[in-house]
């Protein structure tokens, strides 16, 4: 009975195609041929429809199966403790940081960067991959017993740019005004650390214009590079400076006639703090109520601030002391010594006899010993004698000799011309 019903509805589906066949043209295809493939399709059709069959979906071999996992690198975070949460190999691991070069750069994962570890259908690591930056990406592939690791780069686009600003609140703030990012301001601050006060010299009127770096990454930008060149009028004193580096690779800030930036010691050792009190002789104590003579400067900042050692030298003190709290002295040479005092805490690493450079962190703003408040109490001795260090007369550093001073115009003079023209354009936009 099934089949007389399955052949009468076979014979009444040709019916139907021989008499709407000619409704339909197909391009390149003759007429018999156009009818034995509507033929072919309402058969097929129907036979689907009263016998329940179904096409077998695709069958996707078991090896191309796989999942991603992913992750954004925290604080605190090592490949290690990433590995661990993500239920991933230790030994893939230390396969992967021992494959090679690259593969040790994968110990080296920072906040805010994705990671994404690929498993096949048996949840084993078949790639890792690091997104580094914008223009750098590692990726670790399984093979066979190990690991290949290859670091893939973009190619980076550098561009020049400008900025200018007129300071009225801060060098921070009037800076981030001008679309400078923070790492920049702070570059600047340290290119005439030697020369401006940014603490105490500052004023509303100041001016600073500078050309730096643009980094671009198939046509987007994603990062500043380095300052080119900078002037700073600070109290209607002009300070310039330009990049160079020289025959050895070392990379320095200089004058436009080739005089280093960089003193013996720091103005401040601080970044952008405030002097509570100055260098005083005859100054009344704020806590004992007596005339004792203040040796240093006072800078007023939040407990936890870095203190840095204003001159390269050895640590000759690291303790307590008196009234001065947590101190650190020292030795910058056989003329020279500074001490900073009030400290909360002391930068780890450091002991007596440590060789510390010019910069370096020693220790952290704090209140201990008699202080009224947070603070740093800084002193400067030149040959044991305690004198002003916002007024002393500090050493510079040598001269450049004839032979680098003709490398350093030539390669400098273009960047001297564009922070002349950005000089000018400034000047054109503000009239």
């Amino acid at each position: 009975m099934k089949n007389r019903i399955l052949k009468s509805v076979l014979l009444g589906a040709c019916t139907v195609v021989a008499a709407s066949a000619s409704y339909g043209l197909i391009p390149h295809k003759t007429y018999e041929e156009r009818k034995t493939l509507e033929q072919d399709r309402l058969i097929s059709s129907k036979i689907n429809q009263y016998t329940n069959y179904k096409e077998p979906a695709p069958q996707i071999p078991e090896e191309d199966i796989s999942e991603d996992l992913e992750h954004t690198v925290k604080s605190g975070e090592n490949l290690s403790s990433i590995f661990s949460d993500l239920d991933l190999s230790r030994e893939d691991l230390h396969k992967i940081v021992h494959a090679n070069a690259a593969g040790k750069q994968f110990a080296d994962v920072a906040p805010g960067q994705d990671l994404v570890a690929t498993l096949n259908a048996s949840g084993e690591l078949e790639r890792l991959t690091y997104t580094k930056n914008p223009f750098e990406t590692l990726i670790a592939t399984r093979h066979e017993d190990g690991f290949d690791v290859e670091l893939l780069s973009k190619k980076v686009d550098y561009q020049v740019a400008a900025a200018n600003a007129t300071i009225h609140a801060s060098l921070f703030e009037d800076g981030t005004q001008a679309g400078l990012p923070e790492k920049l301001i702070l570059k600047l601050a340290d290119i005439f650390a030697w020369d401006i006060d940014f603490a105490l010299n500052l004023r509303e009127g100041d001016q600073f214009t500078v050309v730096y770096e643009k980094l671009f990454v198939e046509g987007k930008e994603f990062d500043t590079g380095e300052i080119l060149s900078v002037e700073f009028v600070n109290q209607g004193k002009a300070y310039t400076a330009v990049r160079f580096d020289d025959n050895q690779g070392h990379t320095g800030y200089y004058t436009p006639d080739g005089n280093g930036l960089r003193k013996a010691f720091l103005q401040t050792p601080m970044d952008f703090a405030k002097i509570s009190s100055h260098f005083d002789l005859h100054r009344k104590h704020p806590i004992l109520n007596t005339i004792r003579a203040h040796k240093g400067v006072d800078y007023s900042a939040a407990i936890g601030t870095p203190v840095k050692t204003t001159g390269d030298g050895k640590i000759v003190f690291r303790g307590t002391k008196n009234g001065y709290g947590n101190v650190v002295e020292i030795e910058h040479g056989q003329k020279y010594s500074t001490l900073y005092a009030h400290l909360s805490a002391f930068k780890s690493g450091h002991k007596v006899g440590s060789t510390i450079k010019q910069g370096d962190v020693i220790g952290y703003v704090g209140k201990t010993g008699l202080a009224t408040g947070p603070h740093l109490h800084y002193e400067f001795r030149i040959g044991g004698e305690h004198v002003n260090p916002l007024s002393a007369k500090l050493p510079r550093s040598m001269p450049m000799d004839k032979a680098l001073l003709a490398k350093f115009k030539a390669q400098t003079q273009p960047l001297m011309a564009q922070l002349k023209q950005a000089k000018g354009d400034a000047l054109v936009a503000q009239n």
